[in-house]
This record gives structure tokens, sequence and C-alpha cells, in this order.
């Protein structure tokens, strides 16, 4: 715990909601921030806007209502502001947007971008010579409109002060990292220790793991981590790192002893129950957010790999 006679440094944090946003990746992030403040008081205050100060519906048809009017707040003071995007957020660059974001660039605010949110920063001129993290079926698109971007695989980057994620686990480590850049790497530990601890415990047996395949896998199973919550087919896979389906099959059956769907799917209900143990969200919300339409293929699939439904899961309570 931290001590309590410490200084409060508040990090003031904006989130733009944008129509259709990645109500997943909002969330997590949301809840790193949360978990701040429920350690240590104070560490973080958040502002959530929209164009108008009305609702915006989240791409799970959930709506979200603003608490504070852009025309409230001097967004100068804001020592971050993160735009939400989504997979059906449309691709437009509205002179309102475009004009708020270069005005935020100009006020010296560090900028972030959730799911495709890099994509409206690079359009604001905000990404040149930076690099970013994007959703994988827009990450092409960017890096053909915008050459000056160095458009990664990866699904968070924290370069200087833009902070862009592509997926929901992007968009929570995002928010570790800011929180110890912020407010200090002791309440970032303390923050992920209570959010993230299986996977803050395993994660270098995992890079060990990783370090034994071949480039191409490596960076095919890169890919599908960084992709859980809209799944890339063979195809796509294949695409993106320059060889064939085939190709692809005969990596995992060699290196893996599994195919490409088999390790896949691990990964993507891996990463449920990880959503499960370390956070609030409701089931059909964990399903979705790990590539699962159907609620009832993703109870079978969660009941195979560990031997009960995703509704006796242990949940961690707040």
């Amino acid at each position: 715990m931290l001590p309590n006679a410490e200084r409060v440094t508040t990090s003031r944090v904006g989130f733009l909601l944008l129509e259709k946003f990645s109500l997943p990746c909002f969330s997590l992030s949301l809840d790193a921030l949360a978990t701040a403040n429920l350690i240590k008081p104070g560490s973080v205050s958040v502002h959530i806007f929209s164009h108008t100060h009305t609702e915006v519906m989240s791409d799970l048809a959930i709506p979200i209502r603003p608490d504070t009017p852009l025309t409230d707040i001097r967004l100068g003071e804001l020592d971050l502001m993160i735009v939400c995007g989504g997979q059906h957020t449309p691709r437009v660059a509205p002179h309102w947007l475009m004009a708020l974001l270069k005005k935020l660039g100009n006020a010296s605010v560090a900028l972030g971008g959730l799911w495709n949110g890099a994509w409206y920063l690079a359009r604001a001129g905000l990404l040149d010579g930076y690099r970013c993290a994007i959703h994988a079926e827009q990450r092409l698109a960017l890096a053909e409109r915008s050459p000056n971007i160095n458009v990664s695989l990866d699904p968070l980057i924290f370069d200087r002060d833009r902070l862009t994620a592509a997926t929901p686990n992007g968009a929570f480590h995002m928010m570790i990292k800011w929180l110890g850049k912020s407010c200090g790497a002791q309440l970032a530990d303390a923050v992920l220790e209570m959010l993230d601890h299986e996977q803050y415990r395993f994660r270098s047996c995992a890079d060990t793991r990783h370090q034994r395949l071949s480039g191409p896998l490596r960076e095919i199973v890169t890919l599908m981590e960084a992709n859980l919550e809209d799944p890339l087919d063979s195809d796509q896979l294949a695409r993106c790192v320059g060889i064939s389906r085939r190709q692809v099959q005969r990596l995992f059956r060699e290196q893996l002893a599994t195919s490409p769907q088999k390790y896949y799917l691990r990964l993507r209900v891996n990463e449920a129950r990880r959503l499960l143990k370390n956070s609030n969200l409701p089931i059909f919300q964990v399903a979705l957010a790990c590539g699962f339409v159907a609620s009832n293929h993703f109870t079978k699939c969660y009941s195979m790999q560990f031997g009960y439904p995703p509704s006796k899961e242990p949940r961690y309570e707040l």
C-alpha cells in the first residue's frame, strides 16, 4: 500500500467519445484509473466528453453520458486527452474534431487514441514522426495515407506525448504506463498487481516462449494477441506476414503442435478468463471483447477449456 502521507499529484485525463467507440477499450482504461484512485485517492481526475455533450452510443449498443461539456473546462489544463474510436466509428474527420485536436496539440496536452483513435490524430497532423498503434483493419490504410508515421503491429505504443492502443488489453496497459509516468511507478505497479496479477506474474514466461518461435510465426502470434476482439482469419494473417495460408498451418503444426485456429481460440478464451477474474464487465461484454458474437458458443468454448462455464468463474470485487 502507498504511504498515506505522500503528497498526491493529480493527473487530469479526458476521454473524448466518438460514435460507436469501443466500450471494452474505454471500460478497461477507466478501470485502471478508478483503481488508482481507490489505492491512492485523488490520483486521477477523469472527464468524459462528447461533441455536443449528449450521450454517445458505444459499439455494444450501450450509451455513455459525458460528464463535462467541451466548453466547461479549460482543455489546456488537461494532462492527457484520449480519442475513443471503435470498429464502426466513421473514419471521417469533422472540422470540429480537427480544430479541437490541433488546439490541444498546441497547448502541449498529451494525446491518446483507442482502437482507431490514431486515425484522427493522424488526420490532424499530430502523429508525424511518431510510432502509433491502430486496429489491424485500419493499419494498412493509415500507413498508406500517412507515410510520415511509423504504424506498429504492437497493441499499444507510448511514444513521448502520444499514446495509442489498438485493443482493449492494449488500452489497459497504456493507462498503466501513463500512471507510471504521471503518478509514479509505485502506484502503477500497485494497480497492475491488483487488476492484472496473473498476466503480471507470467509475462516473462510468455516472452521467453515467444523467443523460441521463428520470425514469421512470432509475428503471427503477436497479431493474434493484438486482435482478440475482432479475430483475423488465416488468409488475413498470412497476408500480413507475406506467406501463404498453407505455410501458416505448417508453422503452427511444426513449432506449436496445433493449428492456428485452435491456438487463436485458446488465446481468446484465456483473455476472457483474465477479464472475468480482473474486471466487473458483464459476461456478454467479455465475450464480445474476445471476439465471440454468440453467447452459447462462448460458453461452450469456455467450458471445454476450463471445465466449467464462465458464469462459475470467481469475479474480482472492489
